[in-house]
């Protein structure tokens, strides 16, 4: 089997085309799957965890995966952050230091998945400047992202994610893919509610919603990063099943993609131009005030 890919971009067109390979793949048993990127003149490198993700999944399969005609400007991102040293090519130096590496983690690898955040992207000389307090804070709230992908979508694929600086975009881009049992599924099984993978999105961005049980607190863990991306002017996506969501620069979209993404997907994007300082409004001390 023979599959060309498009251009692909971190939104809604990008995800469509990556979301229509899986449905066109997702039959596929001790099969030879070639990818045709000749006409992938540019891959938006955060995107490597959704293409990865279901990469992986065709590979679970026993099928092999072969990436042709791949143009010297996206194979150079995607050897610089590894992501093609997992089909057949050496990664290469990132002298500009703008990759934040592909990685897959395994749903007990906590610990790696936190030191990764943290040393990858959260204390990048770009983010904007954060109080300690809210540093802290803002690294619990992605960590809980994967944290959900472990124990909400029942995942035995593991974890995948990746980003990008684009300096001349002014973005910093992070995204984490799972190939789960989704959001909606999860709102059905803890709750009743019977709603559509749009609505079970929005259903659970709300700040107060959550399907977790016990003593753990927590629902997305998406509600301050939300927040501060609305400050910033930057970009929340989610995408489960044949649901989509944005949260770009204080503005929500939700809609319906064609083909299901097969688990859940969380992009962040930072708009590095933002020169404000951040804090919580618990740290401000009221001698500031004036």
């Amino acid at each position: 089997m023979r599959l060309t890919l498009p251009a692909i971009r971190h939104d809604y067109e990008g995800l469509a085309a990556l979301t229509r390979l899986y449905a066109q793949t997702k039959g596929c048993f001790l099969d030879d799957v070639e990818i045709d990127m000749e006409a992938t003149n540019w891959f938006d490198a955060d995107m490597c965890a959704a293409f990865g993700a279901i990469l992986y999944s065709l590979g679970r399969k026993l099928n092999t995966v072969n990436l042709i005609n791949i143009r010297p400007n996206v194979g150079d991102i995607l050897s610089k952050n590894g992501f093609l040293s997992h089909y057949g090519r050496v990664k290469i130096p990132d002298s500009w230091g703008t990759t934040i590496s592909y990685q897959r983690f395994d749903v007990t690898d906590d610990r790696f998945f936190s030191d990764y955040i943290e040393r990858e992207f959260i204390h990048r000389a770009e983010m904007p400047a954060m109080s300690p307090g809210l540093l802290k804070k803002f690294r619990g709230n992605l960590f809980e992202v994967f944290s959900n992908a472990v124990l909400h979508s029942r995942t035995e694929m593991g974890i995948f994610s990746c980003g990008q600086f684009f300096p001349k975009r002014n973005q910093l881009d992070f995204t984490v893919a799972d190939l789960g049992v989704g959001i909606r599924q999860n709102v059905r099984d803890h709750t009743g509610l019977d709603l559509s993978a749009e609505e079970a999105i929005v259903w659970a961005t709300k700040g107060k919603n959550t399907t977790r049980r016990g003593p753990v607190p927590g629902g997305l863990g998406l509600k301050l990063l939300g927040e501060f991306i609305d400050l910033n002017r930057g970009c929340l996506q989610i995408v489960s099943d044949d649901g989509y969501w944005r949260r770009d620069k204080g503005r929500i979209f939700s809609g319906q993609l064609w083909y299901p993404f097969p688990g859940t997907l969380v992009h962040v994007e930072v708009n590095t131009a933002d020169s404000h300082s951040y804090s919580l409004a618990s740290e401000l001390d009221a001698d500031d005030i004036f």
